[in-house]
């Protein structure tokens, strides 16, 4: 089985635009005769900030894994093909300013794919922001990962326990003078389970993984290949739940008679 999930910041209303209620002048606290005076100047042209992106791009990774560890969850690594994707994608919006999931035709993870990550799951989130007064890098980085966390189905892929690599791509828009930031989540497909349940008993069984259910006649099997991995649980032959399981990879387990009736799982 494959996953493929991803998420986006859409509308000007959940854009984080910085400078938003004076968006053409900057504040600079100045002091004369003694006394305190503050004075709204114009940035001179060409002014504004410019980050260094592509420490942007790391600390995007740190600040993601910070925010993985407050939720006791493990950190995640930086994938060069991720970041490959990420970065083609960020720049691909930065330059024709058109900006979705698949404003290049196509989906996430076929472009991961394309770079060359074999997943099972792909995740992503976008994002862009804006300043007439530019940002400093810490700035963007902050406000980006921010933004996502604040949103609950962005938070949900930074926060998604079955990954396990992260890249992050992001690039300026010379004629909006937007930043266009990319993050992808991705577990690969060499990370899938597989495991086989074979029926022993003389009766047929049901079984489910997660909300999926099976049933199982005498002396047949199933073989599964899963990127998450549900709890097993094994039904009688009334219905009444036997046994539950977390499956590992290469596991084989066996439904065999209890001796009572009912059925029970044996792991090999």
């Amino acid at each position: 089985m494959s996953r493929t999930r991803y998420k986006r910041r859409v509308g000007i209303a959940e854009l984080m635009f910085r400078g938003r209620l004076q968006p053409f002048l900057r504040l600079f606290r100045l002091r004369a005769l003694g006394a305190a005076l503050l004075v709204a100047v114009a940035p001179p042209v060409g002014a504004a900030e410019r980050p260094d992106l592509r420490r942007v791009e790391l600390l995007i990774v740190d600040g993601t894994n910070a925010f993985r560890r407050s939720a006791d969850l493990p950190a995640l690594a930086s994938n060069a093909a991720l970041k490959s994707a990420a970065a083609s994608f960020a720049a691909y919006m930065a330059r024709t300013d058109r900006y979705g999931h698949e404003a290049d035709g196509r989906s996430p993870a076929q472009r991961a794919t394309a770079h060359g990550y074999d997943y099972c799951i792909v995740l992503e989130n976008i994002a862009y922001e804006q300043s007439s007064v530019g940002f400093e890098t810490g700035e963007l980085a902050s406000g980006l990962v921010d933004g996502w966390r604040r949103s609950p189905p962005h938070r949900r892929n930074m926060l998604d326990p079955a990954v396990t690599d992260i890249g992050v791509g992001v690039a300026h828009s010379g004629h909006t003078g937007r930043y266009y930031a990319v993050q992808l989540f991705g577990l690969p497909h060499s990370a899938r389970v597989s495991f086989s349940i074979v029926n022993r008993a003389p009766m047929a069984v049901r079984y489910s993984l997660g909300q999926k259910s099976y049933r199982l006649e005498p002396l047949a099997g199933n073989t599964h290949e899963q990127c998450t991995v549900p709890t097993l649980s094994i039904r009688g032959p009334h219905g009444a739940t036997e046994t539950t399981e977390q499956p590992k990879n290469g596991e084989r387990f066996v439904v065999l008679p209890d001796g009572a009736g009912g059925v029970r799982l044996e792991r090999r």
